[in-house]
């Protein structure tokens, strides 16, 4: 690699290096302790202070220095990993660099030509590769040592190093921690002590931030069983963070198969930079914050004051840009936000240069005023230009017009706040199936009626109607603290519906994406899949007490929103509870409204929540756990194991408590929610379990605090609720309610945010990150241990050499993605599938595998003896191996008699396994989850798979000539490299000759006269000619020679006509070889062949 020249001086480096070549001007030398000879006790120390010491001077084993012949100065130039790299650039400059410095007559000259020659290599290097690294130089080395002692794939893309202590066991070792895409590597020279680790980063269960009295703060990383801390860290927390998003990054791409298209600093596995991490992390805050389409990123943050004309003051804050927002948020984060959409905005002006102000004014006759923002100008015309408002000289010359309209603007609405125009968000042209919300057709609101209820519900309204006077309404409304305290209390029935999609977010996403809920309608009408079955079973089970979904009305439209929306996002497609979900939405809002708030849901605000394995709603009970722990410790004294909580508390957050709440007060609760998001849920969870405390804590079973939850659901009212009682939904629980007063639903809200409102959504959104490993690592174990349990009833492994084999054809699959953007490979682990069926392999991952595992170790035609496995393993011929089957073939090979071993070989040369066209065995995969599932052909498959009837010898075709052949050469393969090769190639020759004499005579007795042999056909010699190139090709090597001749020396008629073997005959001639039988009943040590497989399965994958 070439360096940047840097002046060093010989005369203190002659203990530590030796020269290996030189001329005048340049001098290569190798590392002491390197290479011939070792370098004794001056080795152990260089080793040492290489590893200690940041600078490739002193790490790499090998270097060109650049002097002349008239100066003591040495320039470092250049330095290698290998002596095979350092001799590379050494000729390079023999070549390129020798010839032309005979023409400078200076030393200064060439040492500034060779300078500059050198700086210009780095910086076309720099182009390819490390431009977007802070430090590119320093990067360059810390890269370098980082291939030198890992040996990972050149790939592999180091993100960024820190020096820090390792604990092994109680003592430190001092070393440097490297980040890559994939990979938490660890390593440390001390005297001859090599400590050296590699965890990928989709094997670790646990990341998290300890302390204890040893350690005062370190990092506690938990992979395969194995605890390990790392501790000394300068910037632990910067260390801790990029270690998140590392182990983040890589369970989306490799579990949840997210493809980031959406973001290029991510998209690219082999171009992940520290930089475009941490630009991921703030965007994904900033979306979440504000509830943004996944669509925007992060672009620009500027520090500014914002007149908040309801408070008559200017609060800081920052204005936060993205592709189609502009945003702003107080210091706190609480005291008031906004989100203007830049369609909304009309007009940018700056009105007061020495206050560095911008005023942006939007419809409804609303202007804001941002000052103190350090670059306004450049921020003016950043939005002018997103918004498609261009300054034009007629939009020049008006601008003392519009000035004075924006400021008059900015006066009316600090004055007369009580006057300003309501602000409805931009409508959508297109035409929803449904216009009207159900609650409104089914329960329409009685103008007349002025009982209590409805006073107060009138009430609600005239509050939220004077805060919008205040705040504004609609898209560009402030956010306050005020917003919540209305929530708390109750958001009016009339209201609700546009509300939640404020606050969702959900009103931009359909201001977007005009009439895209009417096509996807169209398009999905009379599909027929597994989601349409499931979305059918479940459609009378949704609110079956409500009126609205006793009628085909009801029912209708929740048809057409779960079936768009399986259509529109079929990775998720239907799952239970949204069912119920999508039955409230429709209550309160219109069909196509109902569509995008499901589409903020399952996409936004609770992610991966919605599908087979619910991984979103586990990892949020983990979080409900650890605030349980936190805020509870009376209960959690009591009752020490806190997965009752999360088996009991999985339906409130599937179906945010619509499923144990009555309906009218349910509603409520979603309230909060599209609000606060899933902390509302969680404080929710506490202040239920708080006011259940002393009942919880005196039960004795877990039946029983089933029990006492149940009836304190069935005693929660909504006293406020203007639902007549055929719209309330009844209590499912015991009648009898002695034991619980009614509970209001919004006595209970309010407790909620009184006691646990402190919970911060930043925390929330960690403890999701930390919990998410844990559970996903969970699953994957349990994944495992089912197969396994399936796979030892068939097999002679044990349960932990079955498990290192999992583990070993699990990492195959995730290397064959590790490096690749959108692999192919991604395709063959599906969740959804059944246990066994989860992880596959296609043929390039089995035969890499398969290679490492194989008991015998063939000299050649390794590729096609695979491919002839592959195929013959692959029975339903998918172009997929699952592990059961490939443990099947392990098994044979490792542990199967002498008989079952041969038939395997045997086999491997008859159809299919042998006949197929070599490039037609790799086949695309079928698409999974798109279609409907033939349930027929799955039954019809597993009553085959038990009444299936074990393979005989008898059972077997015969085997022809140039089967046999190849039969033969796989023998002497396998045969190549034993102790015993040349008796067993004798062995085999002696075999070869019996059977090709037996099947001579055989043919003769059935014969009874033959002609002569100068009365044959002429064509007798041309009707051979495929027997003939066959035993030709078997000549080809030194072992087919003895096959081409015996089969000559057999008579001269056996060549001329087809001849076959049966497996019994094979079988019989090489059981009369005890050499061959020997071979092949010698025992394999199952334990090594493992291990020395984990060593060499990633070596295997960087040296390709």
């Amino acid at each position: 690699m070439w360096l940047k020249p840097e002046e060093i001086l010989l005369k203190n480096a002659f203990k530590l290096w030796v020269t290996e070549k030189d001329n005048e001007y340049f001098v290569l030398q190798r590392r002491r302790g390197y290479g011939e000879g070792g370098g004794g006790l001056t080795g152990l120390l260089v080793g040492t202070l290489d590893t200690m010491l940041d600078s490739t001077s002193k790490v790499a084993p090998f270097r060109i220095l650049h002097h002349t012949p008239d100066s003591q100065v040495y320039w470092s130039i250049a330095c290698g990993v290998t002596n095979e790299e350092i001799v590379q650039h050494w000729d390079w400059l023999q070549q390129n660099i020798m010839r032309t410095l005979s023409v400078f007559d200076s030393s200064e000259d060439i040492t500034s030509f060779v300078q500059g020659k050198i700086r210009g290599l780095i910086a076309e290097e720099g182009k390819l590769s490390m431009v977007l690294e802070d430090d590119p130089e320093k990067f360059r080395e810390a890269f370098l040592r980082f291939e030198k002692w890992f040996e990972l794939p050149p790939k592999e893309k180091l993100v960024t190093y820190y020096s820090c202590s390792y604990w092994k066991g109680k003592v430190p070792c001092q070393g440097w921690l490297y980040l890559s895409t994939n990979f938490l590597c660890f390593y440390s020279y001390l005297l001859g002590s090599e400590v050296k680790l590699v965890i990928s980063w989709d094997d670790i269960w646990k990341l998290e931030k300890t302390s204890n009295v040893i350690l005062t703060e370190s990092i506690h990383v938990l992979a395969h069983g194995e605890d390990h801390y790392f501790s000394m860290l300068l910037h632990l927390n910067e260390t801790f963070v990029i270690m998140e998003q590392l182990a983040d990054y890589s369970i989306k791409r490799l579990f949840d198969k997210e493809a980031f298209q959406r973001e290029p600093a991510l998209s690219d596995p082999l171009q992940i930079t520290k930089r475009g991490l941490e630009a991921h992390a703030k965007s994904e805050q900033f979306r979440t914050f504000f509830r943004l389409p996944k669509e925007e990123n992060l672009l620009e943050v500027h520090e500014s004051f914002l007149w908040v004309p309801f408070s008559h003051f200017n609060t800081l804050g920052k204005i936060c840009l993205s592709e189609n927002y502009l945003c702003f948020a107080s210091q706190d984060g609480s005291q008031c936000h906004i989100i203007i959409p830049m369609r909304e905005v009309v007009n940018v002006e700056k009105p007061d240069t020495s206050s560095r102000a911008l005023t942006v004014c939007v419809r409804g006759k609303r202007a804001l005023r941002f000052s103190e923002v350090r670059e306004y100008q450049r921020l003016a015309n950043t939005i002018r230009s997103r918004c498609g408002i261009s300054p034009s000289p007629q939009h020049s010359a008006s601008t003392e017009a519009i000035r004075g309209e924006c400021q008059s603007l900015i006066n009316h609405f600090e004055d007369n706040p009580e006057d300003v125009t309501l602000m409805v968000g931009q409508k959508d042209s297109s035409k929803a199936v449904s216009t009207e919300a159900l609650m409104t057709v089914f329960h329409p609101q009685d103008v007349e009626n002025l009982d209590p209820k409805m006073l107060k519900e009138k009430m609600k309204e005239q509050s939220w109607n004077i805060h919008f006077s205040e705040y504004g309404r609609g898209t560009s409304m402030f956010f306050t603290r005020k917003t919540r305290d209305l929530i708390v209390r109750g958001v009016p029935e009339a209201l609700r519906g546009e509300l939640w999609m404020l606050f969702s977010g959900a009103v931009n996403d359909m201001a977007t994406h005009p009439g895209h809920y009417s096509e996807l309608v169209e398009q999905s009408l009379g599909t027929s899949t597994l989601a349409t079955d499931e979305i059918e079973r479940d459609l009378h089970r949704s609110l079956p007490e409500h009126p609205a979904f006793q009628s085909d009305t009801g029912i209708s439209a929740l048809r057409r929103v779960l079936t768009a929306y399986a259509y529109r996002n079929p990775k998720i497609g239907y799952c239970q509870a949204m069912n119920i979900l999508t039955s409230v939405l429709l209550l309160y809002a219109k069909e196509e409204e109902a569509f995008w708030l499901l589409v903020a849901v399952c996409e936004r605000m609770l992610p991966d929540y919605f599908n087979r394995r619910i991984i979103g709603a586990l990892v949020d009970q983990a979080v409900f756990e650890d605030l349980i722990r936190e805020n509870l410790p009376q209960l959690v004294e009591h009752m020490t194991d806190l997965s009752f909580f999360s088996s009991v508390s999985l339906s409130w957050f599937l179906t945010l408590f619509i499923s144990v709440l009555p309906i009218e007060s349910a509603v409520n609760v979603v309230d909060c929610f599209f609000y606060d998001g899933i902390k509302a849920i969680l404080q929710l969870g506490l202040a239920v379990l708080d006011y259940n405390m002393e009942a919880l804590i005196t039960c004795h079973d877990d039946a029983e605090a089933v029990t006492i939850l149940n009836k304190f659901f069935d005693s929660v009212t909504n006293k406020d609720s203007p639902l007549p009682p055929t719209v309330q939904q009844a209590p499912v629980g015991n009648n009898n309610k002695a034991s619980h007063l009614n509970v209001d639903i919004s006595e209970l809200i309010r407790e909620a945010y009184e006691k646990y409102g402190n919970i911060r959504t930043e925390e929330v959104e960690s403890s999701r990150k930390r919990n998410k490993l844990h559970v996903i690592q969970t699953l994957e174990d349990t994944t495992k241990q089912n197969v396994i349990r399936v796979v030892s009833q068939e097999v002679r492994f044990s349960a932990p050499q079955l498990d290192k084999l999992y583990n070993l054809f699990k990492r195959q699959h995730f290397l064959s993605c590790y490096w690749t953007i959108k692999s192919p490979a991604l395709l063959h682990h599906d969740p959804s599938l059944a246990y066994l069926e989860q992880y596959q392999l296609g043929f390039q991952q089995f035969s890499t595998l398969f290679s490492l595992l194989e008991p015998w170790a063939f000299c050649s035609n390794k590729s096609t003896l695979s491919l002839w496995s592959f195929r013959l393993i692959d029975q339903n011929q998918d172009g997929l191996i699952n592990f059961k089957e490939f443990c099947y073939a392990l098994d044979t090979l490792y542990s199967g008699s002498f008989t079952n071993k041969l038939k395997f070989l045997f086999k491997l040369h008859l159809p299919p396994a042998f006949d197929l066209p070599e490039d037609g065995v790799i086949r695309k995969s079928p698409e999974r989850g798109r279609g409907k599932v033939d349930l027929q052909a799955y039954l019809k498959q597993w009553q085959n798979e038990i009444l299936k009837k074990e393979e005989t010898i008898k059972d077997l075709p015969r085997i022809n000539q140039t089967q046999f052949i190849q039969f033969s050469k796989t023998l002497y393969n396998i045969f190549h490299g034993d102790a015993e090769e040349e008796c067993l190639y004798r062995a085999v020759a002696h075999v070869t000759s019996l059977l090709l004499r037996m099947e001579e005579v055989g043919r003769r007795l059935q014969e009874p006269s033959s002609p002569p042999e100068s009365t044959k056909p002429a064509n007798a010699t041309a009707s051979s000619t495929e027997e003939e190139s066959a035993t030709e090709d078997a000549s080809n090597t030194p072992e087919g020679s003895d096959i081409a001749r015996i089969s000559q020396d057999a008579g001269p008629d056996l060549t001329e006509i087809e001849w076959s073997f049966s497996f019994e005959q094979v079988l019989a001639s090489l059981l009369n070889e005890p050499a061959i039988v020997s071979f092949f009943e010698r025992p394999v040590d199952v334990q090594t062949k493992l291990e020395q497989a984990k060593v060499a399965q990633l070596k295997l994958k960087a040296n390709k």
